[in-house]
């Protein structure tokens, strides 16, 4: 059944790097919606659906559960077909119609496959894509995360044109900001002014023209700088290049996920340190999920990009749900992933003792 509405409905794609804050971004978004009635898609690299969990224990009134769809069967710009399409459908055949769409992608997505999709007869009629948001973590990209040393890539390149040095965090990187018709520089409050610049400088690097850069902490935004870009960018897919252009594919194989249950905690600080060992002894890009604290009514959220840790209790447990914990680890292909789970779930000290 094709899908047919009078108005076209707005669809927001938010991208960006795994921990960049697209996910804080986007609460920060419902809580300010100014009445709009917004739908949500997120895709989640994993199984443990965390962001998803995250939005619906905001709190927020009017954020209803069947408003936000989670796609974790994969990388959404693989899986258009088989589970943003029918998703698509769903949300408009809803008789109490959206106001606008937001898309969270996978931190490993590519866009602009997700853009093409609304090129799609089924849906153009519907709905155009009012901008495609790059979400940036100034202090990530300041440390070189993704070029860890550009000088050495480019002397490497100008010598032998033929080699390809780019890094599957480079790419996604390229891809993400050279799609985008916005980027969010988000985390300014953890750079100095030298560090702000340099992370300034690696994006306007890979900016399409006209694309602006807004500064952020916290995801805080204001949904009227966000909504309304009227890009129509499944219209201006040929100024969006990407690596994959020639038809090459993109598949995930450069990383890895794996889910580590464990009981309920006594000390969280104890985990954190756990988990930032494990952030400086292995390949781990991120580590999100939720903890049971002994002794406390409410969920302890815990989000890791690298060494830099954060957790807060985000709602009550349900009467149904075991009280027990889950993080989901995601890093580079090579990841031991035995020691990994035996030094967070604390077996190594144990054997180690």
């Amino acid at each position: 059944m094709a899908i047919t509405q009078r108005r076209k409905i707005p669809a927001t794609i938010v991208t960006g790097f795994l921990g960049a804050g697209k996910t804080s971004l986007i609460r920060h978004l419902l809580a300010n919606s100014q009445g709009r009635r917004i739908a949500l898609i997120i895709n989640e690299f994993g199984d443990l659906g965390v962001d998803r969990e995250l939005v619906r224990a905001c709190g927020i009134e009017g954020c209803r559960d069947e408003d936000v769809v989670e796609l974790a069967n994969g990388c959404i710009c693989c899986t258009v077909a088989d589970d943003f399409l029918p998703t698509m459908q769903k949300i408009l055949d809803r008789a109490e119609p959206v106001d606008h769409i937001v898309i969270e992608t996978s931190g490993l997505a590519l866009p602009k496959p997700l853009v093409k999709a609304f090129t799609w007869p089924a849906v153009r009629n519907a709905v155009t894509v009012d901008g495609v948001v790059a979400v940036i973590d100034a202090e990530a990209t300041a440390a070189g995360l993704f070029a860890s040393d550009p000088a050495a890539v480019e002397a490497a390149r100008a010598a032998d044109q033929s080699l390809d040095h780019e890094s599957p965090l480079e790419e996604l990187f390229e891809e993400q900001i050279g799609c985008a018709d916005m980027v969010v520089l988000n985390k300014c409050d953890r750079v100095d002014a030298a560090g702000k610049a340099r992370a300034r400088a690696q994006v306007e690097a890979e900016l399409r023209p006209g694309v602006k850069i807004v500064e952020a902490a916290h995801g805080q935004l204001d949904p009227l700088v966000l909504l309304g870009l009227g890009a129509a960018a499944e219209d201006d897919l040929e100024s969006r290049h990407s690596h994959h252009d020639d038809g090459s594919e993109h598949d995930h194989d450069d990383f890895q996920s794996f889910v580590v249950a464990l009981p309920a905690i006594a000390r969280p600080a104890e985990i954190e340190a756990r988990i930032a060992a494990v952030a400086k002894a292995h390949a781990v890009l991120r580590v999100k999920g939720f903890l049971a604290v002994e002794g406390k009514p409410l969920r302890l959220a815990v989000q890791a990009v690298g060494i830099r840790i954060e957790s807060y209790f985000d709602r009550p447990w349900g009467p149904n749900e075991a009280r027990a914990g889950a993080l989901v680890v995601i890093g580079l292909d090579g990841l031991d992933e035995a020691t990994i789970r035996a030094e967070l779930t604390g077996e190594a000290t144990s054997v180690a003792a």
